[in-house]
Parts: structure tokens; C-alpha cells; sequence
């Protein structure tokens, strides 16, 4: 989940108002000139930031890139884990030529985009430094015969196996050019700020020089707010049916979901806490993500039994059409009381074991059931993504202690990554032997759930421990290209 912090940025109030009167300037001049495929735009020149303490300055300097009269596309890819990104431009859904090699190198936006040079009220240059941008920054219309909405998805990933994806920029729609940048140190005082489009950027969108830089004046003070804050998603929960489904079960032919699951990924060695019953005990801990690469999105409704925690289960079949065809039981939903869930969990999702270097099981993560929710993006290329899924947060998507029926989905190019750091959902690896092992993500385990494919329902990740107790240290060799640990 990104962060954000409290009070990160002041931006003048003349900045959402000057984006509106740009568009209405660019709107009166559209008869005598066409506006660029893309600018920059400033929506104020003076420009407050806060300095945390502990922390520093978000640098938030308000900009935004506009959309001409032709939507901006762009869609990078990664033929395997081996392969590097390839970002392509695509016009009326259709590719038309590569970004040139070296400017999107991942999956968080079009990278080195900008330029940004701060100098001091003494003309000391203080900060010069590249940024990169997201197409499907926040954003919103920015002239009257913009369409009403946006097709493409909001944010960039940052999922390190994610495998493709879809960044966008509207017609006459905005995007801020900040994203959740590393915050910089910058004295309470007076800056002059330069912000540039890079040579690179503006030759292959051609954009004028006039439309490619802004100049503000900048003011840091210093901030009465300590720390970050967690800003929850502001997304939906689905809607589950009215009630059980009638007539005769069945599994009609045509698309299903596909369950995959990436290699495990965040993983560190670490001992239990202290004052608990596990301080004498050593865990790896790991992220695991299990997506959906279609073409049909996984739905499952959960109906509760009278005065029990525990919900049936059925899965939706849809048609090419997008229309439910049929339906399947698929095993339970049981309560989940715990700190930290409450929420209703689908059983038998996902499996995590850890193998030794013959490839056998020697400890079972007791993370058995699912909140299922589109918590990654993971490939937004694939048949049938879904770019706007409405269940991206765990707070949302899995009802409460009161709810009489719940709607979990997992949407088409969307992965649900789960963070084993308790105790027994982590390994126990107090009693291992230093050496090889295989961290083992298996989707489906049970075969509840119906899929077009079985076949590619695990993966594994080598870690190599090695340390004393308590100093248990782990080596994560890189995944073809991907060196995330």
C-alpha cells in the first residue's frame, strides 16, 4: 500500500484554478493553433512544502502533464523474469513504436522523466536530480470537451514481478507528476525551482520547449505533523449476489480465471520477538502473490450459515459476453477475528511451504485462508484486464463480523500478495540446517477452485541460509534479471 505523509504538501490554492484557466487559454487559442501531444503545466508558481522532522520535504512541486487531442499510451512489458521491459506507444489500441532503450527500465512509470534543480535565495544550486513519472498519476479533466472519464488504471505497480503494464493519459486530462518519491533535505527558507521535461522525452513525444519547462518559487516550512500515515484505498467492496444461486451446479465451457502464483519475494531471516513465546525462535519471512491471468475474473460469493462463522462458497462462471453462465459450490468462508483481519477468509487459496534442496517439504506456513483482493497489479496487457478493479483494500472487500454474504474477487491482470511475518504463517527455521531451500508458493492447492489451467500453479524461489541463532542470515538469488530479494 503506497504511504503518504500528513500534511505533505501546500500547494497554492491558485493551482487547481490554474490548470482549469490554462485549459480555457488553450481552448480559445485551439482555432488558431493545435496544442502539443503533451506539456507540462504549473498549477501555481508559488509553492509551499513541509518539512517533517525525521523525515524531510515530499518534493510535491504541483506539476502536471496534459493530454493534447490524442490520448498518451504507453505499454511496457517483460517477455519472461529473464527479459528486460520494453515500453512501446500505442495509439487507438495499437502499438506504433518502442520508447527508445534505456528510458523504462520497470514498472514504476516512464523513468528519468523530468528534471528538477532547486537553488537557494543566494543562488546556490541545492538539489538537481532526475524524476520519474506515472501517465496514471492523479489526475482530472482539464477543459470542457475532455471526455468525462479516464480508461486507464490509477498508480503504477510496484510489485517486483510484476510483467506488464498500462499507463495513460487521457485526452485534454491531467496527470501530477509526483508520485511517492523519496522525500529530500531541504533547509526552512526560499528556493527557485526549475522543472524540465528530459531531451529524450520531449524529442520522442515532440514536445516545444515552451511546453516542456516551468519555473516556481518555492517555500519549505517546517511542519507541526511527525510521521508517516497509512492512507487507506478509497475502493469499493463488489456486491454479492441477492441470494444462493438456484438451479442445478454446473461448469460450463468457455473462459475461466488462471491462477498463478509469482516467486516468493520480500523475504528476510529474523528472530521472534521478545516477551513473546517465540523469542527463542528464528523465522524467514516472505511476500507471496497469487494473480489471475484470465481471461475470466475469479468470483466468489459467500453466503452464511445461520449463527455460525462460517460462510458456503460458489464460484461464478461468465461468458465471453461478460454474463454468468453458471455457477459451482467451492468450498467455505470462515470468520477471521484475529488483530489485523477481521474479515471473512476463503479457505485453501493459496499454500507456502519450505523445501529443502531436494525439494521436500520440511515447514508448512499455517496461512491457510484468504481475504481475496486485487492488491497488485500484475499484467494489465493480458486478455480481459481489468484497469479500474473495485476491490484493491483488504478493509473493503471482505465484509464483517455482521455481514450475512460477502463478494471476494480477484479481477483479470490483478494479483493478491498476502505478507508472512507472524509466526506460523512464517517459517520456523530455528531447527534448520544452514543450506539450500526452495520457498514454495502453491495457487489452488486443493483444486477447489475451477481454472483453465492447473499447470502453472507453483513457483519457487532458492534461498540459501546460512548464520548462528538469532543471527540467521539469508542469500535470495536473482530471478533471471529480478534481483529483489
Amino acid at each position: 500500500m503506497n504511504t503518504r505523509k500528513l500534511g505533505r504538501t501546500a500547494v497554492a490554492a491558485a493551482g487547481a484554478a490554474g490548470l482549469v484557466a490554462l485549459a480555457a487559454a488553450g481552448a480559445s487559442a485551439a482555432s488558431s493553433a493545435a496544442p502539443p501531444p503533451v506539456k507540462l503545466v504549473a498549477g501555481g508558481t508559488e509553492v509551499t512544502l513541509e518539512s517533517v522532522e525525521d523525515y524531510g520535504v515530499d518534493l510535491d512541486l504541483g506539476t502536471h502533464l496534459v493530454a493534447g487531442n490524442a490520448p498518451i499510451e504507453v505499454r511496457a512489458t517483460r517477455a519472461s523474469y529473464s527479459s528486460p521491459v520494453v515500453a512501446t506507444q500505442y495509439v487507438h489500441g495499437k502499438p506504433v513504436r518502442k520508447l527508445p532503450k534505456g528510458l523504462v527500465t520497470d514498472f514504476s512509470g516512464l523513468g528519468k522523466f523530468l528534471h528538477i534543480t532547486l537553488t537557494d535565495a543566494a543562488g546556490k544550486k541545492v538539489l538537481d536530480r532526475d524524476q520519474a513519472v506515472c501517465l496514471n498519476g492523479d489526475g482530472s479533466r482539464t477543459r470542457p470537451d475532455a471526455p468525462a472519464t479516464s480508461p486507464y488504471p490509477d498508480g503504477c505497480t510496484a510489485n517486483p514481478f510484476t510483467q506488464g503494464a498500462v499507463w495513460g493519459l487521457q485526452t485534454g486530462w491531467s496527470a501530477r507528476t509526483y508520485g511517492d518519491g523519496q522525500p529530500v533535505r531541504l533547509a526552512v527558507g526560499k528556493y527557485k525551482a526549475t522543472v524540465t521535461v528530459n531531451k529524450a522525452y520531449r524529442d520522442f513525444f515532440k514536445i516545444p520547449a515552451k511546453d516542456s519547462s516551468v519555473k516556481l518559487n518555492v517555500t519549505v516550512r517546517k511542519s507541526d505533523v511527525s510521521g508517516a500515515a497509512k492512507v487507506r484505498s478509497g475502493s469499493a467492496a463488489p456486491k454479492p449476489n441477492a441470494a444462493r444461486p438456484v438451479g442445478k451446479a454446473s461448469v460450463p465451457k468457455g473462459p475461466k480465471p488462471d491462477l498463478r502464483p509469482v516467486p516468493a519475494w520480500g523475504i528476510v531471516a529474523a528472530p521472534g520477538d521478545e516477551g513473546t513465546p517465540d523469542a527463542n525462535k528464528d523465522f524467514l519471512q516472505f511476500s507471496a502473490t497469487v494473480w489471475n491471468a484470465g481471461p475470466s475474473p475469479l468470483v466468489l460469493d459467500g453466503f452464511r450459515r445461520q449463527g455460525k462463522d462460517l460462510m458456503d462458497a460458489y464460484q461464478y462462471f461468465y461468458n465471453a459476453q461478460g454474463k454468468q453462465v453458471g455457477y459451482q459450490t467451492t468450498g467455505t468462508l470462515e470468520w477471521d477475528g484475529r488483530d489485523g483481519h477481521n474479515h471473512w477468509h476463503f479457505t485453501d487459496f493459496a499454500r507456502y511451504s519450505l523445501l529443502n534442496a531436494k525439494q521436500t517439504e520440511v515447514v508448512r506456513s499455517q496461512k491457510e485462508a484468504f481475504c481475496l483482493a486485487a492488491t497488485d497489479s500484475i499484467d494489465y496487457t493480458v486478455k480481459n484486464a481489468n484497469w479500474h478493479p473495485d476491490n484493491t483494500d483488504l478493509h473493503t472487500a471482505c465484509g464483517d463480523h455482521g455481514s450475512l454474504s460477502v463478494r471476494e474477487v480477484l479481477d483479470v491482470g490483478s494479483g493478491d500478495t498476502y505478507e508472512q511475518t507472524l509466526p506460523g504463517q512464517s517459517f520456523d527455521i530455528t531447527n534448520l540446517a544452514n543450506g539450500t531451500y526452495y520457498v514454495q508458493v502453491t495457487a489452488n492447492p486443493e483444486n477447489r477452485l475451477f481454472e483453465s489451467s492447473t499447470k502453472n500453479n507453483v513457483a519457487l524461489r532458492k534461498v540459501i541460509l546460512g548464520g548462528t541463532k538469532h543471527h540467521r542470515t539469508v542469500k535470495v538469488p536473482p530471478v533471471g534479471v529480478i534481483k529483489s530479494p
